[in-house]
């Protein structure tokens, strides 16, 4: 039971009383601060999962005729991004347009590739 006069045990400041061997005893600031800093302990940045699809769909494979030849700039990195698949997929997709004629291989590192729009689609526009 805690009286509501000033020497009831209450911290007026931290508004915290602790019960001790049913006695009173005000919680120190110590106690107050580790209780205040375990509250705003965060768990670092959460990033989101991407959901990319494993396998062209129709829409997705006909955008990919459509639109990806005519970016100024294609990398795998960049198809995987716009077209919400996979990165693996993104690369095969990229190799089977370069065979076909309908981009141009910029230069091929070990990790990335570099492909441009072909030079006879943007005298055609």
């Amino acid at each position: 039971i805690i009286n509501s006069s000033k020497s009831s045990g209450i911290n007026a400041e931290y508004g915290e009383c602790v019960l001790l061997q049913g006695r009173k005893r005000q919680a120190s600031k110590s106690q107050i601060r580790w209780k205040s800093q375990e509250e705003e302990v965060s768990k670092g940045k959460s990033r989101d999962k991407l959901n990319n699809a494993p396998l062209f769909d129709k829409s997705t494979y006909t955008k990919l005729y459509d639109e990806v030849p005519k970016y100024k700039l294609i990398t795998p990195s960049i198809v995987s991004e716009r077209l919400k698949v996979r990165g693996s997929l993104a690369k095969i997709a990229l190799n089977e347009l370069h065979a076909k004629g309908l981009i141009k291989l910029v230069d091929k590192h070990g990790a990335q590739v570099i492909y441009t729009r072909n030079s006879n689609d943007a005298a055609d526009e």
